[in-house]
């Protein structure tokens, strides 16, 4: 049942293990036919980055990404489903978010994944800090409209 399906939502400074992460959400579970990850890395910007600072409130994000995970697995059939986002500095080549969908079939663990990105990457409460390889001040980084034109195509049209 979609219903019995817990999403595991971390907010958290250290790194993580995307095997183990893999591992965990499968152990003992034969129903499981598909498993999709989605790991983002910090880019360094040809050079120009030498960190990624990523700010949240505590409690809100994690309520809002639950909030979003549990939409995935009410409108596809997952049997496990965990969300990883990073704070703190972030150096480049270093990861910053873990999506991992578990289904029976590929399909809906590939489509859960994607709106869980979409989403996180548009509208999770998160700001973003550049800090420069030359030590200038870096900014604050701002949404892309690609983006948000990706988390829109997710919206029920029934709304």
């Amino acid at each position: 049942m979609a219903g019995a399906v817990v999403p595991a939502i971390r907010i958290q400074r250290e790194d993580f293990d995307v095997a183990a992460e893999i591992a965990c959400l499968t152990k003992g579970r034969a129903d499981i036919g598909a498993v999709v990850t989605f790991s983002g890395l910090c880019r360094d910007e040809q050079g120009a980055l030498s960190a990624l600072e990523l700010e949240h409130y505590p409690g809100m994000a994690e309520a809002e990404i639950g909030r979003i995970a549990a939409e995935a697995v009410e409108r596809w059939p997952l049997q496990g489903l965990t969300v990883i986002h990073r704070h703190g500095k972030i150096a480049p080549g270093e990861n910053i978010v873990l999506v991992v969908a578990a289904s029976s079939h590929r399909q809906a663990a590939f489509e859960a994944a994607n709106f869980l990105m979409d989403y996180l990457k548009s509208r999770a409460p998160f700001w973003k800090k550049e800090h420069r390889a030359d030590g200038s001040e870096g900014g604050w980084v701002e949404a892309k409209e690609a983006d948000d034109q990706a988390a829109d195509r997710w919206k029920k049209h029934s709304d």
